[in-house]
This record gives structure tokens, C-alpha cells and sequence, in this order.
């Protein structure tokens, strides 16, 4: 009997921990809330980990804590990745704060021992076979299963000991994004991930869907290497200091006039129609826009951030809005980081950009006013857009104003169809893990088998 239970528990799917061994006698930054010091302690003697945890639930103080100590205990320094500009913002901002010296490089022969932070686009500049650990921000960039970002940071961080990857959206649409991050850290190469857990949904091969039967063992399988959480109280702590405040979504609909022959406008139905009814209807929704902002303007809302997806929007906000500006594509990283930085300081009113310039990584809680100019069908980019404003730490009533046109097709049902299904499939994996994370974070989780014997084995005579 022995035997076969060993034999059972050599099925079950294990990742063993990596990490620092002592971690629970290491010496923490005392302004970490207990859930964040816990979740920092739990991903040290992980050694190659994720964080998925809510916007403003203290990523930061958590990567650059985990660094700090993956530093000193390989005696080598340690590389965060992060968006444009949120770089700048955790090394001059967010770092000084709580007290770590986070070093903005470049290059490697920039590089010192401790702490160092750049961006994702100079990933090439570095050999990271030199670093004691390596540090995600915003790790969702690596959701494309056959991004070229993806592979890179896979492949030249394999041989990095210690890994941690952090993002608030770990899978807004499906699962098929834990792959990459279980590649990342070597829990489970993506491939095989697929074929012990889901199936092909029908017949799609791009569709996958978790097998019924399987669920249980796939979020115990996940939650020995990633821990996921919207607010404290999901890992059993207490929510003080990180309630949300009020979301308002404002709905502006702009009127077209009907074209000749047409008794009404007719809704755009494919895409290069709704491309096609942007176009015509940018001036009716940037004069909405404009609207919407002079209503509202006072010392208290003074700060407004404006969302386009085309040129033309932007441009033709910057136009109508004297002074405000527009971070766009063409401009150079430096430009875009400090116009980006200035907005968040309060040093620019008003800001008219994309969301994949702007929307990922940034704090932003100064601004509680923001505006979409028009939807495109990423409900991520909208998600995040969104959540440059609306997370723990923002006093103020955030208000999402929306303007479309009658004849923009079904663009926000299609959001908001996403987000209805983002939001189970997230329920979903916080409900199925809430338990097992509990427990690994607060150090009582113990690896066991699930087969219990009832019966003694007959075994013949002749073995």
C-alpha cells in the first residue's frame, strides 16, 4: 500500500519551491500591510513566483522588497521590467517612499549591485544570465503565446534563479495566459499545460477550454505558484485602507444624420464600417468631448484624461482643447515619459493619448475624471485605461465617460460582453484558489495527495 501511494503521489503536478529557505527570519520593510509582507515571504522561498493582485493593492512595495532581498541573498542585482515611464515613476517616486534605492539603467555596464529598474523595449541591452533575479511589472505583456516580447523574456530569463512576475489581469479573457506566465517561471512549459488540463472547443484549435474534471487540479496546480487577489479580505485579511471608491460610467451617444437614401442612420456592422464611422463622426464626439469637460471643469476637476484610438481623435482634441496634450505614438520615449510623469504630478491638465501608450503600469489617482473617445474591441485596454484612476488609494468619485456615435455598431456591448466575462472568469479562479492561497501565504499549506485508500490491495502469490 505503501508503494502505490507513492506511486499516486508521483502523478500529482508539483513545482517545487526554489527559494530562500530562511525566508520567515528575514528582516521586512515595516510599512508593508501583514498581506502584502506574507505574499512577499511566501514568493522568496517560491524563488520563481506570480503576484496577480489588484490595482493599488501595493505591487510595487512588494516587487521592490522581493528584490531587495533576492539581491543580497545571491550577492547579485536584480532587474525589474516595466512600462514607459512607470519606470521613472517607481525609481524617483514610489521607491524613495519606502525607503529602497531603485536605480533607473539603460544598459548593463549601467547596472549596480541591488535594486535596478527599465523598460521592457531595452531588454535586448542586457545579459540577464548576470542578475540574481529578474521582475516583471505589468506581466501581462507576455500574454501572446507567440508575441516576440513573449519568447524573449522566456527564453533569456531561463536561467535566472529567481523570477517573479507581476500584473492585476492575469487572464481578462481566458486562461490561455497562465501558460506563458507558468513558462515564465517554470512551473509548466505552455504546450503541456494545454494537453493535461484543457481541450480543443470543438472544432477551433485556438479555443481551449479546462476540462470539467480537471478544474480542481488546475487552480491547486496554479496556486503553488501564483497568488491572486482583488483586495486583502480574498487571503482572509482585513480590507482597511483599500476600499474603492464609486465608479461612474456616463454613456454620451452622438447623433448622425442619415445618409442619402436612408430614411435613418445605418449602424455600422463590420469593422471596416465602424472604422469607416469613426472617421465620420470625429468631430461630433470631440465637440461632445469638449462639452463634457468645460460642464465639469473646476479646481477639484481640474485633471482630465481623454482616451483616443485614432490619430485624427487625438488631433482633433488637441485642436479643440487649448493646452491640452497629446502623447502620441511619434513622439520619443523621453517625450512620452515626461509628459506622462508631468500628468501624474499635476503638472499638465489635461492629456489626450492611447491606452497602449498610456494605459498600463501608471498611477494616476490625482485624476479622477477620464473620458473614452469612442471603444475599440480590446476590453483590456479599457480595463486598464480605466484603472490608471479608479484603484486603492483614490479619495474621489471616478467618473468614465463614454462617448460614441448611434452608427459606432455594437463596440460597447462587445466591451461590456468582455468585461461580464472577464469578471467570472476571475470570480472564478479567486473563488477556486482563495482556500489553497490562504494557506500557502500564511505557511500552513502542506503538499499531499487527494487519494485516500479504503480497501487493502490483494496482491497474488506468484509476486
Amino acid at each position: 500500500m505503501h508503494n502505490y501511494s507513492a506511486f499516486i503521489q508521483q502523478k500529482t503536478t508539483i513545482n517545487i519551491p526554489t527559494g530562500i529557505g530562511h525566508a520567515d527570519a528575514l528582516d521586512y520593510n515595516p510599512m508593508m500591510f501583514p498581506f502584502q509582507h506574507d505574499i512577499v515571504k511566501w514568493a522568496l522561498k517560491r524563488g520563481r513566483a506570480c503576484i496577480w493582485s489588484g490595482c493599488g493593492t501595493g505591487k510595487t512595495i512588494m516587487e521592490l522588497e522581493w528584490a531587495r532581498h533576492v539581491s543580497e541573498y545571491t550577492n547579485k542585482p536584480v532587474l525589474i521590467f516595466a512600462p514607459l515611464a512607470v519606470s521613472e515613476q517607481t525609481a524617483n517616486e514610489e521607491a524613495p517612499k519606502f525607503n529602497y534605492d531603485c536605480r533607473i539603467v539603460s544598459c548593463q555596464k549601467e547596472v549596480r549591485k541591488g535594486i535596478n529598474i527599465t523598460n521592457y523595449e531595452k531588454m535586448e541591452k542586457f545579459n540577464l544570465d548576470q542578475f540574481g533575479g529578474v521582475v516583471l511589472d505589468e506581466a501581462g505583456i507576455i500574454k501572446h503565446q507567440a508575441g516576440k516580447i513573449r519568447n524573449m523574456i522566456i527564453d533569456r530569463t531561463k536561467n535566472v534563479s529567481f523570477r517573479l512576475g507581476c500584473t492585476a489581469t492575469p487572464a481578462p479573457n481566458d486562461f490561455m495566459e497562465i501558460g506563458n506566465h507558468a513558462e515564465f517561471v517554470g512551473a509548466m512549459k505552455y504546450r503541456e499545460m494545454l494537453s493535461m488540463f484543457f481541450v480543443h472547443d470543438g472544432g477551433d484549435t485556438a479555443k481551449w477550454r479546462l476540462k470539467g474534471h480537471a478544474k480542481k487540479a488546475f487552480f491547486k496546480w496554479v496556486a503553488q505558484w501564483a497568488v491572486v487577489l482583488r483586495k486583502p479580505s480574498d487571503l482572509g485579511y482585513s480590507d482597511d485602507g483599500f476600499e474603492l471608491p464609486e465608479l461612474r460610467v456616463h454613456q454620451i451617444v452622438t447623433e448622425t444624420e442619415a445618409q442619402d437614401g436612408f430614411l435613418f442612420p445605418v449602424e455600422a456592422c463590420t469593422l471596416q464600417e465602424r472604422l469607416g464611422a469613426r472617421r465620420d463622426t470625429v468631430y461630433d464626439r470631440v465637440k461632445a468631448a469638449c462639452r463634457i469637460i468645460e460642464k465639469n471643469k473646476s479646481d477639484k476637476n481640474r485633471l482630465w484624461c481623454v482616451w483616443c484610438n485614432l490619430n485624427v481623435e487625438a488631433e482633433s482634441m488637441q485642436k479643440a482643447r487649448h493646452g491640452m496634450i497629446n502623447i502620441q505614438g511619434s513622439d520619443s520615449n523621453e517625450v512620452k515619459t515626461e509628459r506622462l510623469l508631468g500628468f501624474a504630478r499635476g503638472e499638465i491638465d489635461e492629456i489626450v493619448s492611447k491606452s497602449k501608450i498610456a494605459g498600463f503600469g501608471m498611477n494616476m489617482q490625482n485624476c479622477h475624471n477620464t473620458i473614452f473617445l469612442g471603444l475599440s474591441d480590446s476590453y483590456e485596454q479599457y480595463y486598464q485605461a480605466v484603472r490608471r484612476f479608479w484603484r486603492f488609494g483614490q479619495k474621489e468619485v471616478v467618473n468614465v465617460y463614454i462617448v460614441t456615435s448611434d452608427i459606432d455598431g455594437n463596440v460597447r456591448d462587445n466591451i461590456e460582453r468582455k468585461e461580464r466575462d472577464a469578471e467570472t472568469i476571475y470570480n472564478e479562479m479567486v473563488y477556486c484558489m482563495k482556500e489553497i492561497n490562504a494557506e500557502n501565504i500564511k505557511g500552513s499549506q502542506r503538499t499531499a495527495s487527494d487519494y485516500q485508500p479504503k480497501e487493502k490491495i490483494m496482491v497474488p502469490s506468484f509476486i
